[in-house]
């Protein structure tokens, strides 16, 4: 397990959570990603992709205008 960094700041909705799937796609099973954004909407955009796609929100912060959201990469294939 190994933990990866996305910078998605100052990109607007849709752009965060197409990001984040593609980089959640080349991950491992287990792997974490930290997602840091700036567009409120990720607050419900992602915990929603990651509940349809499978993977497991293990939190999310927010510091300033800055939104961090930690998420444990799940593949059922791999």
């Amino acid at each position: 397990m190994s933990t990866h960094q996305l910078n998605a700041e100052n990109l607007l909705c849709p752009m965060p959570v197409i990001k984040t799937q593609d980089k959640i796609a080349g991950l491992e099973s287990g792997d974490i990603l930290e997602v840091t954004c700036t567009d409120p909407g990720v607050l419900s955009d992602i915990p929603a992709w990651c509940r349809i796609n499978g993977h497991k929100l293990l939190g999310s912060e927010q510091s300033g205008r800055i939104i961090t959201l930690s998420i444990e990469a799940i593949h059922e294939d791999k």
